[in-house]
C-alpha cells in the first residue's frame, strides 16, 4: 500500500528568504514534494545557487538575486517568477529581518524601525499584491481546487510581543492581521491564506542570541519541550498548508514554537 504524499506536482512556489534556514529547508521540501520553485536571497549568492543546483536547476528550481525592502522589489520577484515558470500557484512569505541588539523604544533608530518595517511588511505588500493578481487570473485548474496559496512566516513575537525588539514584534504582528484579512477576502476565491508562527529556530538569524550562553539559558527555560526547533520542523507546517490535506483551514495560525507561546 503507497504511503500518505504530499504532492505539489504541477505547482509553481515561490519562497523568499529561500538560501538559508527555513526558506532553504522549505525549498527542499517543496521540491521533494514536485513543486517547481523559486527563491531569493540577497547576499547568499554561492550558497543560493548551489541549492539551486542541488534540485534540479533552471526549470525546477531557480535563485534570483533580490533585495525586499519595497513594494516595488516585491513586484518584481513575483514578475522573475511568473516569467521564469510561467505561473505561481503558492506564495511563502520567510524573508525578515531581526535586529539583534536590544532597543529600547525611547532609544530605537527610527532608521531601525524604517528598515524593519521595509523588509518585514512594505515588501510583502509588493510581494502579495502581485501574487494574487496572478492567482486570480490563472484561476482554478478545476473545480473545487485551490487558485493559489499564501502563506506568512510570522513569529510568537508577533502574538506576545518582544521587549526591546518591538520594530520587529510589530512587523510580525502585522503579518498575523493579514492573514486573516486577506482569508476573508480570497478564501471564496480559492485563495488559501494561512500563517505559520515559529519560536526560536536554530538559523543563522538567530544565531547569536543562541551562542550567548545566559540568553540562551533564558530562551530554552521558556520553552517546554527544552530545546529550539530545527528548520525542517517549520518547513513541514508550510508544506501542509499547500496541500489539498489543509483543504478546509483559512486564516489560520499554525503554532510551531515548543509549546512557548502558551507559558511566555
Amino acid at each position: 500500500m503507497d504511503g500518505v504524499r504530499l504532492s505539489l506536482e504541477g505547482r509553481v512556489a515561490l519562497i523568499t528568504g529561500g538560501s538559508r534556514g527555513i526558506g532553504a529547508a522549505a525549498v527542499r521540501l517543496f521540491r521533494e514534494a514536485g513543486a517547481r520553485v523559486a527563491f531569493n536571497f540577497r547576499s547568499a549568492k554561492n550558497a543560493a545557487e548551489a541549492l539551486a543546483e542541488e534540485l534540479g536547476g533552471a526549470g525546477h528550481c531557480i535563485a534570483f538575486e533580490q533585495e525586499l525592502a519595497s513594494p516595488e522589489q516585491g513586484r518584481a520577484l513575483v514578475e522573475k517568477t511568473v516569467a521564469a515558470f510561467g505561473r505561481i500557484d503558492a506564495l511563502i512569505v520567510n524573508h525578515g529581518v531581526w535586529p539583534p541588539v536590544d532597543a529600547p523604544i525611547a532609544r530605537m533608530a527610527e532608521e531601525q524601525w524604517k528598515n524593519t518595517l521595509a523588509v518585514n511588511l512594505d515588501s510583502v505588500f509588493g510581494l502579495t499584491q502581485a501574487a494574487v493578481a496572478r492567482m486570480q487570473q490563472q484561476g482554478r485548474p478545476s473545480s473545487g481546487s485551490a487558485a493559489g496559496y499564501i502563506v506568512y512566516v510570522s513569529s510568537t513575537a508577533g502574538q506576545r510581543g518582544e521587549s526591546r525588539h518591538a520594530d520587529y514584534a510589530a512587523s510580525k504582528g502585522a503579518l498575523i492581521s493579514l492573514t486573516k484579512s486577506l482569508s476573508s477576502e480570497l478564501a471564496s476565491e480559492g485563495i488559501y491564506v494561512n500563517c505559520v508562527a515559529p519560536g526560536w529556530v536554530e538559523t543563522d538569524m538567530s544565531a547569536p542570541a543562541l551562542n550567548d550562553p545566559p540568553t540562551r539559558q533564558r530562551i530554552f527555560s521558556g520553552i517546554p519541550l527544552g530545546r529550539v526547533a530545527r528548520p525542517m520542523e517549520v518547513a513541514g507546517p508550510i508544506l501542509f498548508l499547500c496541500t489539498p490535506y489543509a483543504g478546509f483551514m483559512s486564516g489560520e495560525i499554525v503554532n510551531v514554537n515548543g509549546g512557548a507561546v502558551l507559558v511566555g
